[in-house]
C-alpha cells in the first residue's frame, strides 16, 4: 500500500514552493497605504486624496523604489513598476463612473437643470475654450490643445464633495452650484474619453470624418446593446438576488453589473469607465439604487486610492525640478482662468457674489480626470510627454492645494456677505431651563398645524425655523418661535436637545431635513423623531439615517383622498378610519429597512414617554 501521508506532504511542499512572495509585494504595499497611512493622514486632517498622491510619490519608483538597487530592503515597501497597478486603476475610474452613474438620476438631473445644464455646461465648454486657445498659442498642436483644454476644465469631484460634506457644505448656495458644476463635469467626461479613443485611433491614418462616423456607430451598437439587456436583465437579476437575503450575492451581482459593462464598451473600443457608468444610470432606475450605492461604496474607495496611489507614482521629481517656473505659471493660470470665468457665470446665473466667488474658488483647481483623459491622449500619441508631464505637474499642484484654498474661499465669502438684519422678535434666544419639550422645526404651514395640535393637547412645545419672517409672525401672534439654523449642532444644543421629549421635522426642503435628523441623532440617539418626507424613497432614505417615523406627503395626501371618497361613497367612518390605518402601517412597514425596528428601537422610558 503506498504511504499517502508522504504523498501529501510531498504535494504540500510542492505547493509551498509555488509561492513567490515578491508577487504579492504591490498588493500589500496597496493595503498598508489604504489601511494604516491614509487613516493616519485623516486623522491629521489630510484629505486621502492627497494621502495617496504622496504614498504614491514616496514608494513610487521615482521615489523610494528608485532606490531599490543601491537599497535592496526597499523593495518590501515600495513599489518599482507603477504599470503592474494599471489594471486596478482602471478599475476605480470604472467604479468612480459607475457611482457618478448612480447619482446621475433623471429626478435629480431636472431639479438641478438650470444650474447643471446653464452654469456647469457654459463653465466646461468656456474653461476649455479659453484654456485651449492659450495651449494653441504657445505653440501645440490644435488636436493637443483641444485635449489639453478639455482636461483641464475639469475638477476634482472626489475632493470637493468631499471637502462639502465633512464641512456640511452640500446644502449651501455654494454646495448646491459647485455640485451643479461638477455633475455636469462628471457627464462632460464620457464624451471627452469617447474624442480620445477616436482620435488616437485615427491618428496619421484614414480620413478622421470617416473614423468617426465608424466610431459613432459601433460606439452606438455598443451603447444600444448595454441599454437593452440592461432594462431587460438587471431589475429581475437583482429581485432574484435581493430574495436570496444574502450580502455576498448581492455584492457578486453588483460587481458583476460594473464589470460586465464594462467589458462590454472595452471589446466594442469604447472605455470601461463608459460602460460602467451606463450600467450606473440604469440601476439608478431601479429601487436598488441605495442598496447598490452602499454595496460598491469600500470597493470604489479601495480602487480610486489605487488610482490615486498611480498618480503619484508618475510624479517625476526630477521633472518637476526641471520645469519649476513652467509648472507653477500653468497651475496659478489654470485657477486664475477658471475662477474669472465661473464667477462671471456664477453672477449671470443670478448668484449671490459671495456664493459666486466661493463655487469659483473651490471649482478651479484641477482634478483627477484630467490624469485619465491627458494619460490617455499621450499614450495615444495626441499629446506630447513633455506637455503632458507639466500640465499633470500642475494639476497635482492645484489638487494639493485645494483644501486651503477651500477654506480661503470660506472666509473670503463670509467677508462679502451682507450682515443679516434681523427683527428684534427674532433676536430672542430659546429658553434654556432645561424643561422637557418637543421641539418643532419648521415655522410655516404644517409646523403651525403641528403646534396647535400639540397645544390643544397641552403639550409643551419650541418652533424653530432659519426665516427670520415666519418667527417674527409666529412670536407676534404669541407663539414661542426662535431663529436659527436645525442643521447645526450648536443650535441644537441652545435649543435643549438634550433635553427635549421629541424633534418634529416639517420644513419641506429634503437635503435640510436629512441634515436635521443627523445632528439631532449624533446629539440625543435616544430621541423621538418624526419628519417629514418629500416621498416614498425620501422616508425610506430617512429612516435608514435614523428617524422613529417619517410621513411621506405623496402617500398621506393619497390617504386623506381616499378617506374623504370613500365617506362621501357612503361607507361608514369607522371602516374608513381603520381601513385609513391600516394602509397607513402597511406603508410604513414597507418603507422601513429591514432591522430598522430593532436597530431603532427606544429605551424602555423614551418609548413609554409622550410629547
Amino acid at each position: 500500500m503506498p504511504d499517502h501521508r508522504i504523498f501529501f506532504e510531498s504535494q504540500g511542499q510542492g505547493l509551498a514552493g509555488t509561492v513567490d512572495p515578491s508577487a504579492y509585494r504591490d498588493v500589500v504595499v496597496v493595503l498598508a497605504t489604504a489601511g494604516v497611512i491614509v487613516p493616519l493622514a485623516k486623522s491629521l486632517k489630510v484629505n486621502s486624496v492627497i494621502a495617496f498622491v504622496a504614498c504614491g510619490a514616496l514608494l513610487g519608483p521615482y521615489g523610494l523604489g528608485g532606490l531599490v538597487s543601491k537599497v535592496p530592503l526597499l523593495s518590501t515597501v515600495t513599489v518599482s513598476n507603477a504599470a503592474a497597478l494599471a489594471g486596478p486603476a482602471e478599475l476605480g475610474v470604472a467604479f468612480l463612473l459607475f457611482v457618478i452613474g448612480l447619482e446621475l438620476s433623471f429626478e435629480r438631473l431636472m431639479t438641478m437643470k438650470r444650474l447643471v445644464f446653464g452654469l456647469g455646461l457654459g463653465q466646461v465648454v468656456l474653461s476649455a475654450a479659453a484654456i485651449g486657445l492659450i495651449a494653441y498659442a504657445i505653440g501645440q498642436p490644435a488636436t493637443a490643445a483641444l485635449m489639453i483644454g478639455s482636461a483641464l476644465a475639469l475638477s476634482s469631484t472626489a475632493m470637493i464633495v468631499e471637502l462639502l460634506a465633512a464641512k456640511r457644505r452640500m446644502t449651501t448656495s455654494a454646495g448646491r452650484a459647485s455640485f451643479a458644476i461638477l455633475l455636469c463635469q462628471d457627464l462632460a467626461v464620457i464624451p471627452l474619453l469617447f474624442v480620445v479613443n477616436v482620435l488616437g485611433a485615427q491618428n496619421g491614418s484614414g480620413s478622421l470624418l470617416a473614423g468617426l462616423a465608424q466610431a459613432f456607430i459601433q460606439a452606438a451598437a455598443a451603447i444600444a446593446t448595454i441599454v437593452v439587456i440592461g432594462r431587460l436583465a438587471l431589475r429581475p437579476l437583482f429581485r432574484l438576488v435581493a430574495s436570496t437575503d444574502s450580502t455576498e450575492s448581492f455584492m457578486a451581482a453588483t460587481l458583476l453589473t460594473a464589470l460586465g459593462t464594462g467589458l462590454i464598451a472595452a471589446a466594442a473600443g469604447l472605455s470601461m469607465g463608459l460602460g460602467a457608468f451606463i450600467a450606473g444610470l440604469l440601476l439608478a432606475e431601479t429601487e436598488f439604487r441605495r442598496a447598490v450605492e452602499v454595496t460598491i461604496d469600500p470597493f470604489k474607495s479601495l480602487l480610486i486610492g489605487v488610482f490615486f496611489l498611480t498618480v503619484g507614482m508618475g510624479v517625476n521629481p526630477a521633472e518637476v525640478a526641471a520645469h519649476p517656473v513652467a509648472i507653477l505659471t500653468v497651475a496659478v493660470g489654470l485657477v486664475a482662468i477658471k475662477s474669472l470665468i465661473i464667477f462671471a457665470l456664477a453672477k449671470r446665473f443670478r448668484l449671490a457674489s459671495a456664493t459666486s466667488l466661493e463655487t469659483a474658488l473651490m471649482v478651479s483647481p484641477g482634478g483627477e480626470f484630467a490624469f485619465v483623459l491627458l494619460n490617455g491622449a499621450s499614450d495615444a500619441g495626441l499629446v506630447g510627454h513633455g506637455a503632458t508631464s507639466i500640465a499633470l505637474a500642475a494639476v497635482s499642484l492645484t489638487m494639493v492645494t485645494l483644501p486651503f484654498q477651500a477654506r480661503f474661499a470660506r472666509h473670503l465669502a463670509q467677508k462679502l456677505t451682507a450682515p443679516v438684519i434681523l427683527p428684534d422678535e427674532a433676536k430672542i434666544l430659546p429658553p434654556h431651563d432645561h424643561a422637557p419639550r418637543a421641539i418643532i422645526v419648521g415655522g410655516g404651514r404644517v409646523g403651525r398645524l403641528v403646534a396647535s395640535m400639540l397645544d390643544e393637547h397641552g403639550k409643551s412645545h419650541i418652533v424653530i425655523d432659519s426665516d427670520a419672517s415666519l418667527i417674527t409672525a409666529q412670536r407676534r401672534a404669541g407663539r414661542p418661535a426662535f431663529y436659527g439654523d436645525a442643521t447645526q449642532t450648536e443650535f441644537l444644543k441652545l435649543c435643549g436637545l438634550e433635553d427635549a421629549t421629541a424633534l418634529i421635522v416639517t420644513i419641506d426642503n429634503s437635503r435640510a431635513v436629512d441634515a436635521t435628523v443627523q445632528a439631532a441623532r449624533t446629539l440625543r440617539p435616544d430621541i423621538v423623531i418624526v419628519a417629514r418626507a418629500r416621498d416614498a424613497a425620501h422616508a425610506r432614505h430617512l429612516y435608514e439615517i435614523g428617524v422613529n417615523d417619517a410621513v411621506p406627503e405623496t402617500i398621506e395626501a393619497s390617504l386623506q383622498l381616499s378617506e374623504a371618497a370613500l365617506v362621501g361613497l357612503g361607507v361608514p367612518m369607522g371602516l374608513v378610519i381603520a381601513s385609513v390605518h391600516e394602509r397607513r402601517d402597511g406603508f410604513r412597514a414597507e418603507l422601513k429597512p429591514a432591522g430598522a425596528a430593532a436597530a431603532r428601537a427606544l429605551p424602555r422610558h423614551a418609548r413609554s414617554r409622550r410629547l
